[in-house]
């Protein structure tokens, strides 16, 4: 039988599947059946920052009622040490207890000292990694990119002075240059890079004409974005390579090794297709890698990476033109009316 375990920011993982953070990590019992199955790690589910300013605002308003009573009155209202969401980091601390696998803290926060603090008492619960999950959703004509992407660098250098333990960040697409923005978080001391964060956005809905928020599974297929980038990251970075989003099946995560991920994050096949898939992929991706002779992982990550292709220019415009020129195929699988 192959061996399918994987390194992921310097943490051994008994397989290269890892749970993405979803709510899946909060129901109870199901960490458990993950972990059975052979799941390798668990991204807990994010801390907001919009949670920590909520919860704050909130206990200055349930302070304010006793703004104006005696000393001894105010002395019945029970002494908090902070105001924050103290529930995430309790159950983060029970899951790293019930579980024997390595668990990792997501944060998804926009200023900075919350990025420290948290990413602090993220750290206390016994966690074995933080990700944290970069976003700007800009809102001012004036604001560069330049200066967004000097403030997230900055971001992940601070984080990594304060905790002791790796770091991964989960980066989206919106950047000019996605390979020189994640070389520059890997000089910064990034442990990893996921591949890519799925960003819910408003709809419309056009009988009510208002926004509604719709919530939706990723798509299969969706991964093929992060198997390119994988593929031209591979063999140039310090840091691990996580692919993320419509990762379904062992095919899927066949493709995305050969492309060059370290390892891969699941989480729309676990909510179809319950805890026990993962095991189903470790059993077919063990069938395959017999098949093919490889005794471990190591044996065919970045095989097709550009790094070690023949030809330079598949992970290049060329591969976008040459589809483009075999359009007319489209008709034959949707013919015309």
């Amino acid at each position: 039988m192959a061996n399918l375990s994987a390194t992921y920011m310097g943490i051994k993982l008994k397989s290269p599947l890892i749970l993405g953070s979803c709510n899946l990590s909060m129901k109870a019992g199901v960490p458990e059946q993950l972990e059975e199955a052979g799941i390798g790690a668990i991204v807990y589910k994010s801390l907001f920052e919009e949670q920590v300013q909520l919860e704050g605002l909130q206990m200055s308003e349930d302070l304010s009622e006793y703004e104006y009573r005696n000393a001894e009155m105010e002395r019945l209202f029970p002494s908090i040490e902070h105001a924050g969401p103290k529930e995430h980091l309790y159950n983060l601390e029970k899951l790293k207890k019930r579980v024997n696998i390595p668990v990792i803290a997501s944060l998804n926060a926009i200023y900075e000292p919350t990025w420290i603090e948290y990413a602090k008492l993220l750290e206390k619960t016994g966690v074995d990694g933080l990700e944290l999950n970069l976003y700007a959703e800009p809102g001012y004509f004036e604001t560069t990119g330049q200066s967004i992407e000097d403030k997230q660098v900055h971001t992940v250098e601070a984080v990594k002075k304060a905790v002791n333990i790796p770091v991964s960040v989960k980066l989206s697409l919106f950047y000019t240059n996605p390979l020189n923005f994640i070389k520059k978080i890997d000089e910064a001391g990034a442990d990893a890079y996921v591949l890519f964060n799925r960003l819910f956005q408003p709809d419309i809905d056009l009988e009510d004409q208002e926004f509604h928020y719709s919530w939706n599974l990723s798509n299969r297929k969706d991964h093929l974005l992060a198997l390119r980038f994988a593929g031209l990251l591979y063999g140039n970075l310090d840091g691990s390579i996580c692919a993320s989003r419509g990762v379904y099946n062992a095919k899927d995560v066949i493709k995305l090794i050969l492309a060059g991920a370290d390892t891969v994050q699941v989480v729309s096949t676990v909510y179809k297709n319950k805890p026990e898939v993962v095991s189903d992929i470790l059993i077919d991706m063990n069938r395959w890698m017999d098949e093919h002779e490889f005794k471990s992982l190591d044996d065919f990550r970045g095989k097709l990476s550009r790094k070690n292709l023949k030809d330079p220019f598949v992970y290049q415009r060329g591969q976008y033109v040459d589809i483009l020129m075999k359009s007319e195929d489209v008709f034959k699988k949707y013919p015309m009316i």
